[in-house]
């Protein structure tokens, strides 16, 4: 069962549009139910373009009309089993949904995500750090905080002097959605819809944030989903509800 509670921005911007240029759909990545409603968003806006966090740029570049139209051709093509993002049965149908979309990837390759703590977040980047505010440091209260939440999610385990720069490869990875969003906007001529985990949608510090600073006149709605009982973080302009998926306490092999 899906449920929806909602909390709606009111915002408008000068630049002549539909009802909504950009779309950005949040996830569990492993629950089912969350990615069956981003096929049906998908499938109601169709979208000239859609931007997947789980691909990289030259993954997105393997699409084609021909392995599109097969669940198994697709996920051969972009060696999906290797990647390791949850089943492919559960994404293909977004690719579905919309088959005339162009497919862009903006996840960060393993190189430059490790290379973040040696060259830095700015030098990181394959765009205008500046333009993207990266050249600049967090307020010192959200650095804490978003240090905090690093920790938390790698179960208490991980060494205090590597918080700062899994902060960066956060601020990298939505810094990269944004550029591709940015990129399909100017391609397509939009509207594009955005597959990622909520962390990266969420409006106050996300990909929206981004798009904000260097895309003003874009007219964003974001979905963040829950599951029943647990707390989602960030701002949203709507959070959709569903059941939890049963699985494993990640953290049980620390204890």
């Amino acid at each position: 069962m899906i449920r929806v509670a909602a909390c709606f921005f009111f915002t408008f911007f000068s630049l002549p549009a539909a009802a909504q240029d950009v779309l950005i759909l949040g996830e569990v990545h492993d629950n089912p139910a969350h990615h069956a409603f981003q096929a049906e968003r998908v499938a109601e806006l169709q979208p000239a373009a859609i931007v997947f966090e789980m691909l990289t740029s030259a993954q997105a570049s393997k699409v084609t009309p021909e392995n599109r139209v097969s669940m198994a051709k697709l996920a051969a093509a972009l060696k999906w089993e290797e990647s390791g993002w949850p089943d492919f049965s559960m994404y293909y149908p977004i690719f579905s949904a919309a088959p005339d979309a162009k497919v862009y990837g903006a996840q960060v390759p393993r190189a430059a995500a490790r290379s973040v703590r040696d060259a830095g977040l700015a030098q990181s980047f394959s765009g205008d750090a500046a333009l993207y505010g990266l050249s600049e440091p967090l307020p010192k209260r959200q650095q804490t905080h978003r240090e905090a939440m690093q920790m938390a999610a790698h179960c208490d385990a991980l060494p205090e002097e590597l918080l700062p720069a899994m902060v960066d490869i956060q601020r990298l990875r939505d810094a990269e959605l944004a550029r591709a969003v940015v990129s399909a906007m100017r391609s397509t001529g939009g509207p594009v819809a955005v597959i990622t985990g909520n962390g990266h949608a969420r409006r106050d510090w996300g990909v929206p944030s981004y798009l904000q600073r260097v895309a003003p006149d874009l007219d964003l709605l974001v979905i963040g989903q829950a599951e029943a009982g647990q707390a989602i973080h960030g701002t949203f302009d709507e959070v959709v509800t569903a059941d939890p998926v049963d699985r494993p306490d990640p953290c049980a092999a620390f204890q």
